[in-house]
């Protein structure tokens, strides 16, 4: 029995929408979740994410372990407290770093010794130390497991390989997590986009037993037609009755075929990294700010939301901003685009809930669609 009880109130195909409840706030799914690396979400103060009707936000657990250092959190009263968000936090496992950092990292059975990219200092991170982060100093709502993510194409001996130790630390995560009344653990499926070991992958995690399931290792070169095809199979493997996890991701177009595929939850760093770049998210694709087509736009980016930096602001504004290098334009960018990252969410929902979600799904991508790989 998860100390987080998980109902799914509607669904249409594999797409469902229900209600993951936390002691800190119940969280809404389909749900989009900002990633607040380093205890903060870049470029936006937590009100502007409030307002942006984000219910949950994602940490680090690499960059806070080295710096300001998860000892000095715990000190300071933990994770929410330090950085004043009173909603639920997931927190990743240092697991992808494993992957994106590889050219400073070892990994090894027993851990993985990182070299900092920061000042070259080693530092050792274990399933145990993993959790111990998580849970126990920085205090986290959600815990991830420990595990080791292959870069896009893996070789099947390799794949399996990386399924093989994340099981095994996916087991040494679990013992070191014990039973929590107010924290939960998900358990990641790796595999590449072999099906046959993505199955391997699910049945390891399944005998060992989790709260939620994250879908690891996709979104790393593989492109959105690749990462629909595996998720096709992957997806349906992971228990109905549990919370699905696509890490990493993504596009607005991903988030609209993870859904439809049966994902619950997302995080992508896209949506402030698209706007401190001049790049916005609307419901006709994604346009970039510095365009000179946009020098006398006096519209709005969208005049029915809700999100004062879509609604507020002219393009021909906005562009200025860009154009002149003004960090209020970074800053209203990225409000933008995590503001209708919710949107979406909030439109899939809906959709789910009324039957009509295929009808969304349809109309979106007549509009998404181009340039698409």
């Amino acid at each position: 029995m998860s100390a987080f009880p998980f109902t799914i109130h509607a669904s249409q195909g594999q797409a469902r929408t229900g209600v993951l409840k936390t002691p800190r706030g119940d969280i809404p799914t389909p749900i989009f979740m900002p990633v607040g690396t380093a205890a903060t979400v870049k470029a936006l103060t937590l009100d502007m994410v409030r307002q942006s009707h984000a219910k949950i936000i994602l940490g680090n657990t690499y960059h806070l372990m080295l710096r300001p250092g998860p000892e000095r959190v715990k000190r300071l009263g933990g994770l929410h407290k330090f950085m004043g968000w009173d909603g639920p936090i997931l927190t990743d496992s240092g697991g992808f770093q494993v992957m994106s950092l590889s050219k400073i990292s070892k990994v090894k059975e027993d851990a993985v010794t990182f070299a900092s990219h920061i000042d070259g200092s080693k530092h050792v991170l274990s399933p145990e130390r993993s959790i111990g982060i998580q849970a126990d100093l920085l205090g986290s709502d959600i815990v991830m497991q420990l595990d080791e993510c292959v870069s896009w194409p893996a070789e099947e001996k390799r794949a399996q390989e990386a399924l093989q130790l994340s099981a095994r630390w996916g087991l040494r995560s679990k013992q070191a997590f014990g039973t929590r009344d107010s924290q939960v653990l998900f358990g990641i499926q790796q595999g590449s986009t072999f099906e046959h070991l993505r199955r391997e992958s699910t049945d390891r995690l399944m005998e060992i037993g989790f709260d939620g399931y994250a879908i690891g290792g996709l979104a790393v070169g593989e492109g959105h037609r690749a990462m629909c095809d595996t998720l096709d199979f992957c997806a349906p493997l992971l228990p109905w009755d549990k919370p699905r996890y696509l890490m990493g991701v993504g596009k607005p177009i991903d988030l609209l075929e993870g859904v439809a595929r049966g994902v619950d939850m997302f995080d992508c760093v896209l949506p402030t990294r698209s706007g401190r770049h001049g790049q916005v998210w609307t419901w006709d694709g994604p346009i970039n700010m510095k365009n000179a087509r946009f020098a006398e736009d006096d519209a709005p980016l969208d005049a029915t939301s809700d999100c004062p930096a879509s609604r507020d602001y002219s393009k021909a504004y906005l562009h200025h901003l860009v154009r002149a290098e003004e960090i209020l334009g970074q800053v209203l960018l990225s409000w933008h685009n995590i503001a209708f990252f919710q949107a979406l969410m909030i439109r899939m929902r809906e959709a789910i809930a009324a039957g009509t979600f295929d009808k969304l799904r349809a109309e979106l991508l007549s509009r998404w669609t181009r340039d698409v790989t």
